[in-house]
C-alpha cells in the first residue's frame, strides 16, 4: 500500500456489490483478500447479469463455509437505474440472510486501485470522474489518504473548471468522466489515467474500515447518493 488508510483491521466476510457505471460486478472478501470476484463488462446487464452473480457468490461463500458479515453496495454517485438495481439487490440479500449493509462511495472506490497502482505522483490529488453525459462529470477531489478536499460535485467541465488546484499541485483525473476532458482540461499539472473503473473487487478495503467503524447503514430509509434528480427521457414513440 502506498499510504495507511487502508491498514485496518481485516477479519471480515463481505459480499460486495457494484453497479454504478455500465460495469456489473459482484465479489466477496475474507480477511482483507478479494476471494471471489464476477464482473460484467458488456453492459449495461445489471438486471440479468447481477442475479446470477450474486447467486454464484453466495453458493461460493456456502460451499466453502464463510459466514458473511455483511454487504457492501456501492451507493453512488452513478447510474440512476444501476444504482438503483444494487442496492435493492443488496437489500434484499441482508433481509433474507439477516446480514448488515455498508455503502461505499463510489468516487472513493474509484481511488483504490489508482492508490495501489504506481502512476501517481507523491504529492498529487487524485479526481475520480463519472460520465453524467454531455460535458458533465461527477467528481470530487481528494488527497492520497482520501480526505476529502474538494465535495462531491457534478461539474460542466471546461479549461477552468479545476485551475485552482492544477496552479498548485499535480492532479490525475481518472474513471469513466475523464476520457472526454482529455482534450479540454490542457493544464500542465494534469495527468490522467486510463481504464480505471469501479469494480466490487476493489470495494474491501473501505468496507471493511466501515465495518470495524460500526457505520451501517439503516436498511428501512438508505437510497443511493443520486445527485441529481433523475429525469425521464419521453419515449421516441411519442416524438
Amino acid at each position: 500500500m502506498q499510504n495507511n488508510f487502508f491498514e485496518e483491521n481485516n477479519m471480515s466476510c463481505i459480499l460486495h456489490i457494484e453497479t454504478s457505471t455500465d460495469v456489473c460486478s459482484v465479489a466477496v472478501s475474507k480477511d482483507g483478500e478479494c476471494v471471489f470476484e464476477r464482473a460484467d463488462f458488456d453492459g449495461p446487464n445489471h438486471a440479468v447479469s447481477l442475479g446470477t452473480f450474486v447467486d454464484e457468490a453466495l453458493s461460493f461463500a456456502d460451499m466453502r463455509l464463510l459466514d458473511l458479515d455483511a454487504v457492501a453496495v456501492s451507493q453512488g454517485p452513478g447510474s440512476y437505474t444501476g444504482l438503483r438495481i444494487g442496492v435493492s439487490m443488496a437489500k434484499g440479500v441482508c433481509y433474507g440472510r439477516g446480514l448488515r449493509l455498508l455503502s461505499v462511495p463510489t468516487l472513493q472506490l474509484l481511488c483504490v486501485p489508482v492508490l495501489l497502482g504506481d502512476k501517481v505522483p507523491e504529492d498529487a490529488l487524485l479526481c475520480p470522474m463519472l460520465d453524467a453525459r454531455r460535458m458533465e462529470v461527477y467528481s470530487a477531489l481528494y488527497d492520497r489518504s482520501l480526505k476529502e478536499v474538494r465535495n462531491v460535485g457534478a461539474d460542466v467541465v471546461d479549461a477552468d473548471t479545476y485551475r485552482e488546484y492544477l496552479d498548485r499541485q499535480k492532479v490525475c483525473f481518472f474513471g469513466n468522466g475523464a476520457d472526454k476532458c482529455k482534450d479540454v482540461i490542457c493544464h500542465p499539472n494534469a495527468c490522467f489515467i486510463d481504464d480505471v473503473v469501479p469494480l466490487a473487487k476493489w470495494m474491501f478495503p473501505l468496507a471493511e474500515r466501515k465495518y470495524f467503524d460500526g457505520a451501517f447503514e439503516d436498511m428501512a430509509y438508505f437510497v443511493p447518493f443520486y445527485l441529481k434528480d433523475f429525469v425521464a427521457k419521453p419515449s421516441k414513440k411519442l416524438l
